[in-house]
């Protein structure tokens, strides 16, 4: 059976974890929609693999189509797409229009948004309110990446405080989960037992009620990753000599 955001607030209760990946095709959100994750994230952390230096440039329309595609590779994981920067910042209105398009062009069942600051907060609401499911996202913001770099949040008592309060915030606004990024494992644990909805970590250490990665570094494709991030497998390396071995045996004769 398809998962429901509602089914993860429930795997909260039960303590069961929760997995989540990212994608940006077709192929790569079917295999690992089969492999058995929870929840696939096609995250504007795709504009780097689509060549970009950061998650800024990357448009609604690109997010829209990749969407599309992952989500015709899913049978069962809950899709959740990023609302990708200045798509929902400027207004309620501007907000509501991106995430409705995302919702009934791609077949997604959520988006995500960055940021528990108040006017956020109000905006998220306003998303609940008209039946669109959302995920929160706090600590490091990579949408605010010119504004906070890349470095970990929430190391100082006033930095732990604000984003404590943000995730009780972004709670009681209604989204249904929350994801804590590049944040001190006490802090994310301190936030996942004050919530009652799952808190998704990626560099939040080991106590969060699920963890996320993005997919090509677990893979071994990005050419560089965060110090957080765990590589599974080479495939930069697997690709390369499979490239190599079919150029040769073509130009040797060998192939076909």
């Amino acid at each position: 059976m398809p998962v429901t955001t509602q089914q993860l607030i429930q795997w909260k209760q039960q303590g069961r974890a929760i997995t989540a990946l990212t994608a940006w095709d077709y192929a790569i959100a079917q295999l690992i929609d089969a492999a058995g994750v929870d929840l696939i994230l096609v995250g504007d952390s795709m504009a780097v693999v689509l060549g970009y230096e950061t998650t800024l440039p990357i448009t609604l329309e690109e997010m829209l189509f990749h969407a599309k595609a992952v989500r015709r590779g899913v049978k069962r994981a809950l899709v959740v797409v990023d609302l990708p920067f200045l798509t929902y910042q400027e207004s309620v209105a501007q907000a509501m229009h991106s995430a409705g398009r995302i919702l009934k062009e791609t077949g997604a069942q959520a988006v995500k948004l960055e940021g528990g600051y108040p006017a956020m907060v109000e905006t998220i609401a306003r998303l609940v309110q008209a039946g669109i499911p959302v995920m929160g996202h706090v600590g490091l913001t990579p949408q605010s990446v010119h504004q906070l770099g890349l470095r970990q949040q929430g190391k100082t008592e006033a930095q732990a405080e604000r984003i404590l309060n943000e995730a009780i915030a972004l709670e009681q606004a209604g989204v249904f989960a929350i994801v804590l990024e590049h944040i001190p494992a006490d802090l994310a644990r301190n936030i996942t037992e004050k919530l009652s909805i799952p808190t998704i970590g990626i560099g939040a250490g080991a106590d969060c009620d699920g963890q996320v990665l993005v997919t090509s570094d677990i893979l071994g494709l990005s050419a560089k990753q965060p110090p957080f991030a765990k590589t599974y497998t080479n495939l930069r390396e697997i690709i390369t000599q499979a490239v190599q071995d079919y150029a040769v045996e073509v130009r040797e004769g060998k192939f076909p």
